[in-house]
Order: C-alpha cells, then sequence, then structure tokens
C-alpha cells in the first residue's frame, strides 16, 4: 500500500481483484480450444468435450492470491478428463478443492466411479488422472493448492485418493466455512478479500479429516467466525472464543502463536475489506462513513486513523482516486 507523500507510487494501491472469462463471445469453433488454453494457465490443464455437441458456454471467475488460486466456475454441459499423457505433458503439482454448488456430476480415478452432489467437497492431487462429467452443467467453486504450501500446513505431499465429503448445513463446518469464505472472495458485487491463511488453515483441515494439530483446526473455526460477522460492530474476542467453542484464553495464545491478537486480527480484516470497497469505485454515492459502517465500525473518527495508519493514505482520498 502506498506511503504518504511518497509520489513514486499510484495513490490508489491496486486491489487483487477477481478476473472473468467467457466463452459466449467466441465462435462455436473456438470455445473449446479457448477454455482449455484458459483453464492450463489459470488452473489445470484438461481436456473438454461437450456432451450437446457443438459449442460450449462457460465462464470462469479467477482470483490468483500469494500462494493459491481460487476460482467459481460455470458451464453447459460437458465432461473433462485429466488422462496420463496430459498430466506427463503439463504437470500441475498442486492439490485441488472443488466444491459442487449445481448438479449432480460423476468423478472417476482409478477404477472407481462417485456421484458428487451439490453441497459436496472434492479434495485430490490434480496430478493423479481422472474424469468428471456433468450431466447437469456445472456450477462449482475450485481452490488450487501448490504441493509445497499444501505439505507445509499438512505434512502430506500429496492426496493418494480423492476425499469426497459433505459440507452442506448440519454437515462438515469446516467444509462449508470455506465455500462460503471462497464465494464470498469471488462474488461480483463487493468481494471480500480473502484472507489465504484461513482458507490453508481449512483446507488443511478438512484434506487431514481432522487430524492436523488442534491449534490448525481451533485458528481455522476462530477466523471463519471472524469472516462470517466482519460487519457485526459487536464481534469480539470472547463472541470469537465462543463461537469457536473454546475459551478467551485459548483463543489468545493460538493468535499469539500467529504473532498478532484477537482485536488486531479483526482490524486488519476490517481495513482490508475497507480499502477493497472504497478502491473499487464502483458506487459514486458512497460514503467513506457508509463503508466504515458496513465494515463494522461504530466510529468515523477511530475508522479514519486507523485506515491511515495502516495504509498511509487517508480513506476519503482512496475513495476520490478510485473515482477519478
Amino acid at each position: 500500500m502506498p506511503s504518504a507523500g511518497d509520489a513514486s507510487v499510484p495513490l490508489v494501491a491496486p486491489v487483487r481483484r477477481p478476473e472473468v472469462f467467457e466463452t459466449n463471445r467466441l465462435s462455436a469453433d473456438a470455445q473449446v480450444e479457448a477454455w482449455e488454453r484458459h483453464n492450463a494457465s489459470a488452473l489445470v490443464a484438461l481436456s473438454c468435450r461437450p456432451i450437446d455437441g457443438h459449442g460450449f458456454d462457460a465462464q470462469e471467475i479467477n482470483l490468483q492470491l500469494d500462494q493459491i488460486h481460487l476460482a467459481r466456475v460455470r458451464a453447459t454441459r460437458h465432461v473433462v478428463e485429466r488422462p496420463a499423457s496430459l498430466v506427463k505433458e503439463m504437470p500441475a503439482r498442486s492439490i485441488a478443492v472443488y466444491a459442487s454448488l449445481r448438479g449432480e456430476a460423476i468423478l472417476e480415478y482409478a477404477g472407481h466411479r462417485k456421484v458428487i452432489r451439490p453441497g459436496q467437497l472434492i479434495v485430490c492431487d490434480v496430478d493423479a488422472p481422472f474424469l468428471r462429467g456433468f450431466g447437469h452443467g456445472l456450477e462449482e467453486l475450485a481452490v488450487k493448492v501448490p504441493v509445497p504450501a499444501f505439505a507445509a500446513r499438512t505434512g502430506m505431499a500429496s492426496m493418494p485418493t480423492p476425499l469426497v465429503l459433505d459440507a452442506g448445513r448440519d454437515q462438515d463446518p469446516h467444509g462449508r466455512a470455506l465455500v462460503q469464505m471462497v464465494g464470498r472472495a469471488l462474488r461480483a458485487n463487493d468481494p471480500v478479500p480473502a484472507d489465504e491463511g484461513a482458507v490453508l488453515d481449512l483446507i488443511s483441515v478438512i484434506a487431514t479429516a481432522g487430524k492436523v494439530s488442534l491449534a490448525t483446526a481451533h485458528r481455522a473455526a476462530a477466523k471463519a467466525f471472524i469472516e462470517d460477522h466482519l460487519a457485526d460492530p459487536g464481534l469480539s474476542a470472547p463472541a470469537v472464543a465462543a463461537g469457536a467453542g473454546i475459551s478467551e484464553r485459548h483463543l489468545s495464545r493460538l493468535f499469539a502463536d500467529t504473532g498478532t491478537s484477537v482485536p488486531r486480527h479483526i482490524l486488519g480484516r476490517r481495513l482490508e475489506l475497507a480499502y477493497a470497497m472504497l478502491s473499487a469505485g464502483s458506487d459514486p454515492g458512497i460514503r467513506t462513513v457508509d463503508v466504515a459502517e458496513k465494515c463494522g465500525f461504530t466510529s468515523a473518527s477511530y475508522f479514519s486513523q486507523a485506515f491511515r495508519k495502516r495504509f498511509g493514505i487517508a480513506a476519503g482520498d482512496v475513495r476520490r482516486a478510485a473515482l477519478a
């Protein structure tokens, strides 16, 4: 972020925002090839075959973070395959998490076949051959995690067998929190900047079936609660502890071990959200006080002071530069 008085950097620092790729503006002859080329660059190389013959209507919303890549994918009926030959030609060296949002799908791997239903997650090594069929169309969220980042959190260098679990209501709470967090980061209006550490913690809990350290599982639950309640002015350490089902003392130790505190983490996330909203410039009528309120601040003066201290620039200047 820019510092005060530094004329060598833009007034509004770039914020990572989702980028959209669509095939509907391409000719039918070019759609599949363009889709395969985009996926190979953004996520993982796949061979795509539309079920309905000619043409392929698809959209992919992509967001690259420091280590991981997030995507929301929508497409008409099709089959994708990652055969051994493609793995050899274009290895991804990544673990993927797919969260089904709509329509039943088929997953085939190593001679096995599973039906994937909305609300279920798949965690798999994308360098193990697989086939996925979307006979009802596709709408899903995807997270790609490089193997080194995955191994650092889980102690596992791969996923020998794909893991399928339910993340719907009253099912796996970490899976449900992951879906909500990724979904908010990729939504069209006012996306919430992703907390990459929280996403990685949630994936580590999911991929190991909760066998990571209790500290990681509890921290993931606490951060997920915070993300769900950022706009709530009453969000506090006691509320987070209660929401995560742990004591306040234990909660404080969890955040202290990462070099911060619960109040500082909440403040940092709220300020990141405010900066993203102000720098988007999507609503000319919005005031800084409105943004502060939407991000859970009850005092406009405190928000202004904290914003300038964090980013070295006034919130109003960020808004005006974005609208210029």
